[in-house]
């Protein structure tokens, strides 16, 4: 060969080096297995969806008080805080498939004793039985699907939970509908009861799928561990790369590979809670207050008061009719849905950070917009056309700006920063403000809105979201793309952008230093 020729082939070579590697392909089985576990996500979505609709039902059978109802329809996210305190040690010691498993057989139980409600006493008890189960499944399921899941698609699949809560908020609207036109004393019993379905589905489902890896490499049982993570990730070698991580984090030395050893050091928990409160690290502090504000500002931003509270919404912007006011609810779970789907295809293009800035932007521009025509709705006397359709059009916009960042990035960013010896505790409080925040703001819902008018509420949800957008700016760094076991390393400096631009600024003038003195001296 030539020399021209070599010279040629090494310059092919040398630009072949710098093409981008191509993305690896979506792993079907890590899709398949963060798509049943985050089916226990929909008992959440189609309780939220359909209490909406019922609501207006069960007030009229049983004739209760807008503060029963209230309480009624907000009470289940304080009763998943009993789920989701329990839910961290279960999972840790029966494993994360069984917690799910459990999780559903509860809320069957729970869906059954509703649907049988003969008072509203009885029907409290069933959705605090449902809302123990809801509440184990809301932290089990965005835990399981982190773990399985490759980098490369962790954000894709961990934002499963947020789109099967959304697919059951929509059933549930759907729900409403269709069992509307049944008598008063049985169309609600039936919207509630049939919640059972799809907890049956979930608990056959989740027998088809593998334990976390995990939770296997805690348990000491490499062999299987590997056979998980060979499945589950883009190739052997990020497998090996990612059991490595795993031992490393669980005290397992990185030579052995025995299929079952004994671990050392156990993680049931123990020491675990001194570890996020009491003794952190300057790290583990920065996650646990990224984690809790990421939860309290997703709910403390009114979310579930305009899912649960729709048609009061839509009544109060003058549109009348049950019929009228379903179907206008129906749209708003059709557009949370679909821009849900959306948001999971970007997750892992964008990244975290750029999608829920944007997001929250969104939901205060259109909180705003929403708080700006429901006042000027509730001082007119006429009936103003263009306030409604501004109205309706707003609280999709909410939903949907909601959906493509806030919504699905919550649950994914909570459950993939913590390291695993307090991943399953650290979701667990996670959960648990997730769950008191949306407590407080459907309980209070309708008493705030009479107390400071529906627009003002909504001035004071633009406020929250605002100061949200501040925190998630300030306080969140980027995720995307990197391993759990790299996540800790990203977290412990939260003004790291101000202190490396101070730090790259000094750099600079010193080396302007160095080069004004070498012209000087030259």
């Amino acid at each position: 060969m030539s020399e021209g020729k070599i010279v040629e082939a090494k310059a092919q070579k040398n630009l072949q080096d710098f093409d981008p590697q191509k993305k690896p392909k979506r792993n079907k089985y890590a899709f398949a297995c963060a798509m049943l576990a985050s089916m226990t996500s929909i008992l959440l979505g189609y309780d939220i969806g359909v209490m909406s609709g019922a609501a207006i039902y069960i007030k009229r059978d049983l004739k209760v008080s807008d503060g029963k109802i209230e309480v009624l329809l907000g009470i289940i996210n304080i009763y998943s805080l009993i789920g989701s305190c329990l839910a961290g040690r279960t999972s840790d010691w029966i494993g994360r498939r069984y917690t799910i498993v459990f999780a559903g057989a509860i809320f069957f139980v729970g869906a059954l004793l509703m649907g049988f409600s003969p008072n509203y006493n009885f029907l409290m008890f069933g959705r605090f039985v449902a809302g123990v189960g809801i509440g184990y499944a809301l932290m089990i399921a965005p835990v399981y699907t982190a773990e399985v899941s490759p980098a490369s698609s962790r954000g894709f699949l961990t934002s499963f939970p947020e789109v099967f809560i959304n697919s059951g908020i929509l059933l549930g609207y759907i729900s409403n509908y269709a069992f509307s036109k049944l008598s008063l004393k049985l169309g609600w019993r039936m919207m509630l009861g049939v919640g059972a379905i799809p907890s049956v589905i979930l608990a056959v489902g989740v027998l088809a799928m593998p334990e976390s890896p995990r939770w296997l490499v805690m348990r000491g049982r490499l062999g299987d561990a590997i056979k998980v993570l060979n499945k589950t990730s883009d190739s052997k070698e990020e497998a090996q790369l990612r059991l490595a991580e795993i031992k490393q984090a669980a005290g397992i030395p990185e030579d052995c590979n025995d299929d079952v050893v004994e671990v050392k050091v156990k993680n049931t928990g123990e020491g675990v809670w001194k570890e996020l409160f009491l003794y952190p690290t300057p790290a583990v502090r920065h996650i646990v207050i990224a984690a809790l504000g990421i939860h309290f500002f997703q709910q403390a931003s009114g979310v579930d008061a305009v899912v649960l509270y729709s048609p009061t919404i839509f009544k109060k912007a003058g549109i009348n009719g049950d019929t009228h006011l379903l179907i206008a609810t129906i749209a708003v779970g059709f557009v949370k849905t679909l821009f849900i789907l959306v948001a999971t295809f970007m997750l892992d293009r964008y990244g975290r950070r750029p999608l829920l800035l944007t997001s929250v932007g969104g939901m205060v521009v259109s909180l705003l917009t929403l708080a700006v025509s429901l006042t000027i709705i509730d001082h007119s006397n006429t009936k103003l056309n263009w306030a409604i359709g501004l109205s309706i059009a707003t609280v999709l916009s909410y939903v949907a700006t909601f959906s493509i960042g806030a919504g699905p990035i919550t649950w994914v960013y909570s459950s993939e920063i913590f390291p695993l010896r307090l991943r399953a505790q650290g979701a667990a409080c996670g959960v648990v403000v997730n769950r008191v925040t949306s407590g407080v703001i459907s309980m209070t819902f309708l008493s705030l809105s009479k107390g400071i008018t529906i627009g003002g509420a909504f001035f004071l949800f633009g406020g929250i979201a605002t100061i949200g957008w501040i925190f998630f700016y300030i306080m969140l760094p980027e995720t995307q793309g990197k391993t759990l076991e790299e996540m800790e390393a990203s977290f412990g400096k939260i003004w790291r952008k101000s202190k490396n631009t101070k730090e790259a600024e000094k750099d600079n003038a010193q080396v302007a230093q160095v080069q004004l003195g070498t012209n000087v001296s030259t």
